[in-house]
This record gives structure tokens, sequence and C-alpha cells, in this order.
């Protein structure tokens, strides 16, 4: 691809749309590069200045938190284990962990999940189905999806901004590191998940109440 044809495709008016759309399907269909074609428009936008990174940003953060909104209510409706996608063996993992502490961490899985494909579709499904109300959930997935977006446009940008003359390379460059920073969060959020659940299973039962024998007083004698 040329310059002139990339300098045309980063102009083009269907772009932001296709970018909406994708980023919206990646809630359900992790097969979807959304990530990846975040990134590419923020190393393009800093090659090339097109499209305004003041608009990437606002578009894919609102495909993001309607994407996950969609998919909570879905598991609102639905349960989890209507459709026999929902009971494979990696979605099924992914669905009894975001089910245990869905309500007691509720917001550190909002935000960790929307890095993780599988375990962004699981959380958002377990929000859904364990009750989660909307006034708690919508705020979050809100607060995620702008930090998601800033975080894979600032990725793209930066790249492009270091090769700004050469727009086709920093849109190379910038998919792979990408890629490399996400298996990393992967790797990091799956560790401190661990670390969490070890915790849990460490953590000494609560004692029930002490009996008298065990306080050393004694009930009093029925004086009749």
């Amino acid at each position: 691809m040329d310059l002139p044809s990339l300098d045309a495709l980063a102009a083009s008016p269907w772009v932001l749309p296709v970018l909406f759309a994708f980023v919206v399907g990646d809630a359900f269909l992790v097969v979807l590069p959304s990530e990846t074609l975040v990134v590419a428009l923020g190393a393009l936008s800093a090659s090339t200045g097109s499209p305004a990174l003041w608009l990437v940003v606002p578009v894919a953060a609102a495909g993001a938190v309607l994407g996950d909104v969609l998919c909570y209510l879905i598991g609102r409706r639905v349960g989890l284990d209507r459709w026999r996608w929902q009971r494979g063996p990696r979605v099924r993992r992914a669905l009894e962990r975001a089910s245990v502490g869905v309500h007691r961490r509720t917001a550190v899985l909002v935000f960790t999940a929307r890095y993780v494909p599988f375990a962004r579709i699981a959380v958002n499904l377990a929000a859904g189905a364990g009750r989660v109300p909307l006034r708690r959930y919508l705020p979050l997935s809100f607060a995620a999806g702008i930090a998601w977006a800033c975080y894979n446009v600032a990725i793209g940008a930066l790249v492009g901004a270091a090769l700004g003359d050469r727009p086709l390379l920093a849109t190379l460059v910038s998919i792979p590191v990408a890629i490399v920073l996400g298996l990393g969060v992967d790797r990091l959020v799956a560790a401190l998940d661990a670390r969490g659940a070890r915790r849990t299973a460490e953590s000494p039962a609560p004692h029930a109440a002490p009996g008298p024998a065990e306080t050393g007083l004694t009930p009093p004698r029925d004086r009749r």
C-alpha cells in the first residue's frame, strides 16, 4: 500500500463507523481485532493527522461500553448456560470464576477484564446474570471503556509519533507492540487473580461463637 492510499484510508469517512462496529462486536466475538484496529488508527493519526485522535478515543470508548452493556443485558436475560458456546470448557471456567467475585470485586473485575477477551465476556455476562445493579455497573463500564480506549490509542500514537514520516511502518510496528503489551497485561491479570484466589483459600474460616465451656461460664441453674 503506497502512501497516498494509506492517507486516503485514514481520511475515509467509513473509518470511524467501522471502528465502532468492530469494538461492539468484539464484546461477543473475540476473533475481531478491535484492540489492533484502535492501536493502528492511533498510529495513523499521529503520523498523518487522520483520523483525529479526539474522535478515535470517544468512538472506541463508546463501542466498548455499548458492547459490554449489551453483554451484561444478555447475561441478565438468558443467564450463563442457555447457549452451547457458554458451556464450552474455557468459557465455562471463566464464567465460574467471574461469578464467584462479581459482587465482591465488581470494579476490579470490570476494569481488568476489559483487557482480556474471554474474561471480558465472562465478567459482563456474570454481572448481568448475578443481577449487579445497572446503576453500579454502568459507571464502571463507562470508566473502563474510556481507560481502555485511551490506553490503546496512546500506544499507537507513541509509535506513530516516533515514526512520523513513515506512517505505514508506524502502523505495522504498533500492532506487534500492542499484542506484546496485551499479553503482558493478560499475564499480570492472571497472576493477580491467582494470588487473590490463594489468599481466599488460605484465609481461616470464621469460627463459631464459643460455647459456655469455652468461655468458662456456666448457664444459671434452674431454681425451680
